[in-house]
């Protein structure tokens, strides 16, 4: 399959998956240096790289940069099938007519309301090719040899029937179309996860800012009163001496 073919790695397209909004705390800035990271890296290696833009965040921020940008696309609120498909047939066009040679994206992947992870995943080519870093998904999914981690045999449960099915189309045809529809389901599951992430970023950022703004309203109202009961008194002391003084005479 043209998609699995391992070649050596002279070039690479990092797919960049950040917000089009701010006020979500550290959201964009995170995903962002995990890619200048991965830049840097790949650099040392002698690779060279180029950006896909999802969200307009990171085309804000890489656009006076010299790392060149092939391509930018709108996330939205909502990620749209049809973003994902013109992004999976840009890189895989790109992959088979040579002009790259593997493609990774970093996005932020959601853990849960109040954590989320920046992380790289290899997409393309659909094999390790040796240049994967630690951290990313596919390299913490094989073992040492490169093999990739099952269950053990008692742990996966056995339906009692099998059904049986018949396909039709040749083998490699069947497979190609398959792997065309993972390739696509994974990008969409990246930019899925990317604005669950962003939302429960964006929610933690504006509670605290609440809770800050609460914190400040309680310490302006106590200086405001310590003012207000400051001035009653001062003004109290003046009447009394004044009432004190026309006693005496």
């Amino acid at each position: 399959m043209p998609i699995l073919d391992v070649r050596e790695v002279k070039k690479v397209s990092l797919v960049l998956v950040t917000g089009d909004r701010g006020l979500c705390g550290g959201y964009n800035s995170a995903v962002i240096k995990q890619a200048t990271a991965r830049i840097g890296k790949l650099k040392e290696q002698g690779i060279e790289t180029q950006l896909v833009l999802v969200g307009r965040k990171g085309e804000q921020w890489y656009a006076k940069r010299p790392t060149p940008i092939v391509g930018t696309f709108v996330l939205g609120n909502v990620p749209q099938p049809s973003v994902g498909s013109e992004l999976a047939n840009l890189l895989v066009a790109q992959f088979l007519t040579g002009e790259i040679d593997a493609a990774e994206i970093i996005y932020t992947r959601f853990n849960n309301l109040i954590s989320s992870t920046p992380t790289i995943r290899t997409l393309l080519p659909l094999s390790l090719t040796g240049i994967e870093s630690e951290n990313d998904e596919c390299f913490m999914m094989t073992t040492a040899d490169g093999k990739m981690v099952m269950k053990p045999a008692d742990a996966i449960d056995t339906p009692t029937t099998v059904p049986d099915y018949i396909f039709e189309d040749e083998p490699a045809e069947i497979l190609n179309t398959m792997l065309t529809l993972y390739f696509s389901s994974t990008i969409m599951r990246c930019m899925q996860e990317s604005v669950a992430s962003e939302l429960a970023s964006r929610m933690t950022a504006m509670q605290s800012a609440s809770n800050n703004a609460k914190k400040l309203t309680g310490k302006l109202s106590q200086i405001y009163n310590r003012a207000r009961q400051a001035t009653v008194t001062n003004e109290i002391l003046e009447i009394s001496a004044g009432a004190a003084a026309l006693s005496e005479q």
